[in-house]
Formats: C-alpha cells, sequence, structure tokens
C-alpha cells in the first residue's frame, strides 16, 4: 500500500507539470492588453549567453495598453530591442535612452476567435497530459494487484483516489480556459 500512495503524490506533481505548463502558454498568449507575462518567452543575447528578458530589465504596466522595459545596462539597449523584435510578439519597441515603451496594438474580432481556439488546443494538450499520468498511475496499480504487493480493495480504492485527482486537474485546466477565454472575448 505504501508504493502506491507514494505514486499518488508522484501522479498529483506531474497532473500540476501539464497545468503550470498550460498556465504559462496562456499567458502567453496576447489579449490586447498589456501583461509582463507577454515577454516571457523573450531571450536577449547578452554576456555571451541567453538571458531572460526580466534577468536584464524592468518591466511594467503604466497603462492598460502599455508596457515598458527599462533597461539596466546601457550596452545592452539594443540587444533587448533585437529580441522583441526577433520574438515576433507584433510588438515594436519606441526606445528613449534605456527605456524601451511597447504599444499593444488592439485586437480585431477574427484574432480573437484565433486566439480563443489556440487556447482551446493548448488546454486539449494538457487534458491529454493529465490522462497520460493517470493511465500510468492505473499500470502501477494494476501490476502491483497483479504481483500481489496489494489487495483487489486497495487497488480499487487507490484507482478512484486516481481519478478523483484526475478530475481535479481536468477541471482546472478548465478554470483556467475559462478565464483565459473572457480575458480574449471581453478586451
Amino acid at each position: 500500500m505504501a508504493t502506491a500512495t507514494h505514486d499518488l503524490a508522484e501522479l498529483k506533481r506531474r497532473m500540476q507539470g501539464a497545468i503550470h505548463v498550460l498556465k504559462q502558454e496562456l499567458g502567453g498568449l496576447r489579449t490586447g492588453r498589456a501583461s509582463p507575462s507577454l515577454l516571457e518567452p523573450v531571450h536577449v543575447e547578452a554576456y555571451g549567453t541567453h538571458m531572460p528578458i526580466n534577468q536584464l530589465a524592468t518591466i511594467s504596466v503604466p497603462e492598460p495598453r502599455l508596457l515598458t522595459v527599462q533597461v539596466w545596462d546601457k550596452s545592452l539597449v539594443s540587444a533587448v530591442e533585437r529580441a522583441i523584435i526577433n520574438a515576433n510578439l507584433g510588438l515594436n519597441p519606441a526606445t528613449e535612452g534605456q527605456l524601451l515603451r511597447l504599444r499593444i496594438p488592439e485586437l480585431n474580432e477574427e484574432r480573437r476567435k484565433e486566439l480563443v481556439k489556440v487556447a482551446h488546443r493548448y488546454a486539449e494538450t494538457a487534458r491529454v497530459a493529465v490522462r497520460h499520468v493517470r493511465r500510468d498511475g492505473l499500470d502501477i496499480l494494476k501490476k502491483l494487484e497483479k504481483d500481489h504487493k496489494i489487495s483487489k480493495d486497495d487497488h480499487d480504492r487507490d484507482a478512484d483516489q486516481v481519478q478523483k485527482t484526475t478530475d481535479q486537474a481536468i477541471a482546472e485546466i478548465d478554470h483556467a480556459l475559462a478565464v483565459k477565454e473572457k480575458e480574449i472575448l471581453t478586451v
């Protein structure tokens, strides 16, 4: 029985990993509202390596449709500017010294619908990942029962726990999707 409970904690951790990835992907979807998370995928060639932009600058949201990037090292301003343009986020920096201003363009109805479809694809990928974790957990339980390491009752109880954990993870995915969908459609 001890191995099965240990497995449940591991399954929960793996399911939470899928949810975490989904939330990061949804955070990167541009909704027409400024958010520092828009720049998370941007990596800058700096000091001989690729660094996340938030390790080289302060990102803030002074207005709902404006991001500012305050680059700390003056010599990296053009590298940060280039990295933002090359990230294909549809953002064009206006540079004033070490401060980059990024206007967030208005979203049209067609683009909003497209973003909702992308969000649904991300959510489905996360659901599939969670279901794979569930399958792995149930396979382990079957093997433990077959090898007589747990009883049929333990197997049934633990399988029920795995299903409840899966249902909770799917509900969390659906909630994250609903929040993002509402955000996209009501900007």
